[in-house]
């Protein structure tokens, strides 16, 4: 039965004097309800890949990506050092095979890398996570830092396309079409008949999550009667959703995608 002031509300005293770290990614926009079995096969299909992960305290979550995707930022390349050893999807790392490493897109996607420097292009396939230096988005394999000739300089500024899944290169509408971005996701964490509660359920969270995330109020109705939502905004995928409401504790938020 619906409360006239809440429809819900974290626990609030097991989390407001925890320092958790988050990225953040300011969202806004209309939303819709995730179907169940939706969310149920994209887990599935993903589950490998798209697991959130923690290097040097900060937390990074992949997300689903659409073929024509693009990304600029300076590219560098490893190879002797990191020779022979495991990769994140679990493939021994060969620095003479065409491979990258990417911190969010899913393992197997292939990307063209433009080096805009020079204007030379080389085509990849995500194997690894990384790199963890500010400012570049992709780790090249030894050969194909050698493909856009940037090993000796170093890095380079480049232009990351994505152009399929699986390890191949998308060809077909329907495989161009075959993953596509689910868009951003939110967290309702709270539903109030009164404007005034719902804005100090805001205030509450913002001073919990400080700049990284954002906490906005949508008007509705539900049940023919004005409603007051409070939304969480930021989150790239539902994996990171569900990770801030565990380390939240409020395991009853809902979960909304755009």
């Amino acid at each position: 039965m619906v409360s006239s002031t809440l429809l819900f509300t974290g626990c609030f005293s097991s989390f407001s004097n925890q320092g958790y770290s988050y990225n953040g990614y300011g969202n806004s926009g209309g939303f819709k309800h995730i179907p169940k079995e939706k969310m149920k096969n994209s887990k599935a299909m993903h589950r490998a890949t798209m697991r959130p992960y923690k290097i040097s305290g900060k937390w990074y979550y992949p997300t689903l990506a659409k073929v024509g995707d693009e990304q600029k930022g300076i590219a560098s390349w490893y190879g002797p050092n990191f020779h022979a050893r495991k990769t994140s999807n679990g493939e021994t790392y060969n620095m003479y095979a065409m491979t990258a490493a990417h911190k969010t897109l899913p393992m197997n996607t292939m990307v063209k890398v433009d080096n805009l420097e020079n204007g030379k292009s080389t085509v990849v396939r995500i194997n690894d996570r990384g790199p963890f230096v500010s400012g570049r988005i992709i780790d090249l394999s030894n050969k194909a830092a050698h493909k856009i000739d940037m090993v000796k300089k170093g890095t380079a500024n480049v232009k990351v396309t994505v152009l399929g899944f699986h390890g191949k290169i998308a060809q077909s509408t329907s495989e161009k079409n075959e993953i596509m971005s689910v868009g951003r996701y939110y967290v309702q964490v709270g539903a109030f008949r009164r404007y005034a509660g719902a804005k100090i359920t805001k205030r509450k969270f913002e001073n919990i999550i400080e700049n990284n995330y954002s906490v906005v109020i949508k008007k509705g109705y539900y049940d023919g009667k004005p409603i007051n939502r409070v939304w969480v905004s930021g989150f790239r995928s539902e994996e990171e959703a569900v990770d801030f409401k565990t380390r939240l504790g409020i395991s009853g938020a809902m979960i909304i995608a755009q």
